[in-house]
């Protein structure tokens, strides 16, 4: 299997606005949780909000696709191809859930109050293409996709463009993942009784749930060629992505971690290396009491008792579809500085879970390092990444 190469990253969330905040809040742990502001809401749940995002358009449910576009330009610049280079086949693949399906909420209520709707609802709506909207404004020439999968989405929209690069769709593609906060979603968690009302504790004994955030986290993928035909070099490979899907329940994991074991190991194969060989896992972590308990024993079986993992999501909140393309590049920052950020807001190791996360900053050791992603409807999400020697 040929490299696929990462020559560019770009963030945005509640950890901060571009790579260079971000890092500096990973390294030091700081939390920004507060009331949501971007709507009005009776819910006093802490939210992890984007702050002094500069929309370009004030029009409701175009918020992700501003999100997603402030993290591709970011990535592109990083890499080197702004603007894009004539004759080089360029791919989208962005994971979102919030744009595609609950970005116009004016149209709902009218529709439910049996009001007439305006056409401009229709645009709206198809503003959640966020793929083929960014392929439009950026002139790209290869193939746009957006990947809706819950909660893994991000992770699979990378895995994905991966999957061009190798079959040789393009040379370069655009990945990752971007959601923004939403009314729909804030409702339907605390319906499910899994929102915090405190600061959210992944892997901590006393978590009391999610905290939900936005942003956006995007990767640029390249084939080794094409970065060296650019006069460029990275020292970052996306060595490989395993999914699986175990459809155990509608928004519970699998009690035994089916999925995401079959997706981790399938993961591994992939890039042929062993669980030895790997340094850290960021972890899904969302700070629920399902999620964690099982996460944490599907390590602790595939990667055993010493495995060293930690969650970011006591820093951006739960991103939605955004998660999987901000935590891994999250991974990639890790990776690429040599020290693995502390698992914000792990205080108390919970004996149901017998293994903790890393609760200081820590050196990487060893090259390759693993991102997990869980979705409702059991889809499991696995990307492996490796820091090349040449650094």
């Amino acid at each position: 299997m040929k490299d696929v190469v990462i020559s560019g990253l770009g963030v945005i969330s509640a950890a901060g606005i571009g790579v260079a905040t971000t890092r500096e809040s990973l390294r030091t742990g700081a939390r920004r949780p507060g009331p949501v502001s971007v709507f009005p809401s009776q819910l006093s749940y802490p939210v992890f909000e984007v702050a002094r995002l500069q929309q370009d358009d004030p029009a409701p449910g175009l918020r992700t696709l501003d999100l997603a576009r402030t993290a591709v330009l970011e990535a592109l610049q990083d890499a080197g191809l702004l603007p894009l280079p004539d004759g080089r086949r360029v791919g989208i693949c962005l994971g979102t859930t919030v744009a595609s399906q609950v970005n116009d909420l004016d149209f709902y209520r009218a529709y439910r109050a049996g009001a007439p709707a305006k056409l401009d609802s229709v645009e709206r709506y198809l503003h959640g293409n966020l793929a083929g909207a960014l392929q439009r404004s950026l002139g790209a020439s290869g193939p746009a996709v957006t990947v809706v999968n819950a909660c893994s989405s991000g992770a699979d929209a990378i895995g994905i463009a991966r999957s061009w690069i190798t079959a040789g769709y393009c040379d370069i593609a655009v990945a990752g993942g971007a959601d923004e906060i939403c009314s729909v979603p804030l409702s339907g968690f605390g319906v499910l009784g899994i929102l915090s009302s405190a600061p959210c504790r992944p892997f901590d004994r006393d978590r009391g749930g999610l905290n939900l955030g936005e942003g956006a986290g995007v990767l640029v993928l390249e084939t080794p060629e094409s970065l060296q035909s650019r006069g460029r070099s990275a020292d970052l490979v996306l060595a490989a992505y395993g999914s699986a899907i175990d459809a155990y329940h509608l928004t519970a994991p699998h009690p035994e971690g089916v999925g995401l074991e079959a997706a981790l190991r399938w993961a591994l194969r992939a890039a042929a290396i062993t669980p030895e060989d790997v340094d850290f896992v960021n972890a899904h972590g969302t700070g629920t009491m399902d999620n964690d308990l099982v996460e944490a024993a599907t390590l602790a079986r595939v990667f055993g008792k010493d495995v060293r993992f930690l969650s970011t999501k006591g820093i951006t909140g739960h991103t939605l579809g955004a998660a999987g393309g901000l935590e891994a590049a999250f991974t990639a920052l890790a990776l690429r500085d040599g020290e693995v950020p502390a698992s914000a807001g792990f205080a108390t190791c919970d004996p149901q879970i017998g293994i903790r996360p890393l609760a200081r900053r820590t050196r990487v050791e060893r090259d390759h390092a693993v991102s997990t992603s869980l979705a409702f409807g059991g889809g499991n999400a696995a990307l492996v990444l490796r820091r090349t020697r040449e650094r």
